[in-house]
């Protein structure tokens, strides 16, 4: 494939593919563009490990196809693919946007991601934190006992997406919605009248973050 073909499909600048072919550059931050561009596993590019797409039936992670398998290798929390997001408790009050994090202690606290996962998302270290969903509000989008992960620099209300809210001082994750030109705090429980939808407006409603990942134990 030809710079410029591979530029077309990227929206990537020929002088900087040409700086990436000449190790001018590291490029780790269009690892995922180029990756989806010439058709191979993210993780692959990046590292070389696992297995290179052929047919674009590759776990973008992983970085297999399905119905094949891999060596499961441990890796400890020094391991440069993978980044610890500690779990938190959330310490908050009302009408403030800024909050504590107190770290949870216990041997499922920490979250290890695979750091090409961070890169590829455009994400920043510092702003991710992870936090334990607790009730049935959200079920079953969310179930209580997963873990959820928060980018804090994400407070920008979307229709239709999850986020980390201060409700009154309390930390609270729901789903935000558009409607009679005002925004909401639904739950997707569909027991309505259990968990009723909220007005989101002014210092009671500050938006901690969006909901980024979630982890389950759920089967």
């Amino acid at each position: 494939m030809s710079q410029e073909v591979l530029a077309k499909r990227t929206g990537l600048s020929q002088s900087s593919l040409s700086d990436l072919e000449t190790g001018k550059s590291a490029g780790t931050t269009y690892v995922a563009t180029l990756a989806a561009a010439l058709g191979v596993s993210a993780l692959w590019l990046e590292t070389g490990r696992g297995a290179v797409q052929a047919d674009g039936q590759v776990d973008p992670v992983l970085g297999l196809k399905p119905g094949t398998f891999m060596r499961v290798e441990a890796v400890d929390e020094d391991d440069p693919r993978m980044t610890v997001i500690p779990r938190v408790r959330l310490r908050l009050r009302a009408g403030i946007s800024g909050f504590e994090a107190e770290p949870e202690h216990g041997g499922d606290a920490n979250w290890m991601i695979p750091t090409a996962w961070i890169r590829a998302k455009g994400f920043k270290r510092e702003n991710l934190i992870s936090i334990g969903i607790h009730g049935n509000s959200m079920d079953d989008k969310l179930c209580d006992g997963d873990s959820v992960i928060i980018n804090t620099a994400d407070k920008e209300p979307v229709d239709g997406v999850i986020f980390a809210i201060n409700y009154e001082g309390e930390p609270i994750v729901k789903r935000m919605m558009r409607d009679a030109g005002q925004w909401w705090l639904t739950s997707d429980n569909p027991d309505q009248q259990r968990y009723p939808r909220k007005v989101c407006e002014g210092e009671r409603c500050i938006i901690i973050g969006r909901v980024v990942k979630r982890e389950t134990e759920r089967l």
